[in-house]
């Protein structure tokens, strides 16, 4: 009987996940738009690797939903449609109410600070230069306090996705500033200790967000908002 060899070369792994973890960020932070071609022979170059591992990166982030790939043409980035982006949204709006409920019910008051100065600090320039991944780091406390491991679950999977509606929606002119103002209202009825309060903002901000998405994806029918 052989014994099967499950040792993982650990450089290897990690330059793997390293170029997955790059290549995702480009994609949902912008270097890369909906629709665009990746050419495997520029990628190689860019990042200087061989084939193999981009194509292992590629479909990686093609299982994620962030990479198409037709015959004969090669992959590309995928497209979010009117009808999945409202879907999301729908799906979103619901966890993360869950989610402020549970916070504002069981999270220790160590981390409602924690979130009140990350809600601070979504208002500096710092943030502001990077506002998808700042935001996100809100959410990521949320989903620590909320002492509902499906749910964090659920929108971690969900993620990618959300992360590429929120670069269209934060985009839209005067969209940051309502953004904040809403986020604010959802922390204050946190520390409030006001469960149904907190996840009623919570829906309501993401409800918003999504009304923000659906005027840019009807005044672009054919193709994602810019």
């Amino acid at each position: 009987m052989t014994t099967l060899d499950l040792h993982i070369p650990r450089e290897a792994s990690s330059l793997r996940q390293q170029v997955t973890d790059r290549l995702r960020e480009a994609i949902l932070y912008g270097d890369f738009e909906p629709g665009e071609k990746l050419v495997e022979r520029e990628l190689c170059d860019r990042l200087g690797i061989s084939r193999t591992l981009l194509r292992e990166a590629l479909q990686h982030l093609q299982a994620e939903g962030l990479i198409v790939t037709v015959p004969h043409k090669g992959p590309s980035v995928a497209r979010i449609t009117e009808a999945e982006a409202r879907e999301i949204y729908q799906v979103r709006g619901a966890l993360e109410a869950l989610a402020a409920e549970g916070f504002a019910r069981h999270a220790p008051d160590a981390l409602v600070r924690r979130l009140r100065l990350h809600l601070n600090y979504l208002h500096t320039p710092d943030a502001a230069a990077n506002i998808l991944a700042a935001k996100n780091g809100f959410y990521d406390i949320l989903l620590e306090g909320c002492g509902n491991r499906v749910v964090g679950k659920m929108l971690t999977q969900l993620n990618n996705r959300i992360t590429l509606l929120r670069r269209y929606s934060l985009s839209h002119p005067g969209r940051l500033p309502d953004t904040l103002k809403e986020l604010a209202e959802i922390v204050a009825a946190i520390e409030a200790r006001d469960p149904d309060e907190a996840g009623h903002l919570c829906a309501r901000h993401v409800a918003r967000a999504a009304e923000v998405v659906a005027r840019s994806f009807a005044s672009q029918p054919q193709t994602n908002p810019e």
